[in-house]
């Protein structure tokens, strides 16, 4: 599992966007980026730098991954037939944690890789700890008994911010992956320019 090594709001301000769209989030007060040169005004970004601004945002949206598996996963993408950037889209929402966070089994990313960690939650019935697990169509994704009564369950299926999508078939305390979203069905709070992510790694 990949370890988090910084405040994972720090990401919102050097972003200047609410990534996760969370009400908690920093930037909402603090539009500037962290640390003591974060309010010196910012010059253009150039093409390079527009490029790995949108590959750490869409990294860090899911769940900062490290940059080994993330590449992999753009690797298996470009080799994929179709586009490049919906293929990557389509195989990060295939992760077993983003497949958990999407049914609202938990408040944030972050704590949907740890409850799948913690072995809370079970695939097609089978207890499953590998947060980067590939969820496949048809497959259904259910909370352990414990889990069901876990606060932080509770809480994360009372979020107002957040629905589930189309894609994730809904039956109380267990989920169906239907099918393979597009980008255009994928809930962002923000704008992810996968397109840009293509052009960072074929350059």
């Amino acid at each position: 599992m990949s370890k988090r090594k910084s405040a994972k709001y720090k990401l919102d301000r050097r972003m200047g966007e609410n990534i996760w769209g969370r009400p908690k989030s920093s930037v909402n007060r603090r539009s500037y980026g962290p640390g003591q040169h974060g309010q010196r005004r910012k010059g253009k970004l150039s093409d390079y730098g527009l490029q790995l601004r949108a590959k750490q945002k869409l990294k860090g949206y899911y769940g900062d991954v490290t940059e080994k598996q993330f590449k992999r996963t753009y690797q298996e993408a470009s080799s994929m037939k179709g586009d490049t950037g919906m293929n990557l889209i389509g195989l990060l929402e295939q992760r077993l944690d983003m497949v958990v966070y999407r049914a609202k089994f938990a408040p944030t990313i972050f704590a949907a890789r740890q409850i799948v960690s913690h072995g809370h939650i079970r695939v097609n019935g089978v207890k499953c700890n590998i947060a980067s697990r590939r969820i496949r169509v048809g497959d259904v994704i259910s909370l352990g008994e414990k889990a069901k009564e876990m606060a932080l369950v509770i809480e994360a299926q009372a979020l107002p911010e957040r629905e589930i999508p189309d894609y994730v078939a809904s039956e109380g305390d267990k989920v169906t992956f239907v099918r393979v979203p597009t980008l255009d069905e994928v809930p962002y709070p923000v704008k992810m320019e996968p397109n840009l992510v293509v052009e960072f790694y074929s350059r």
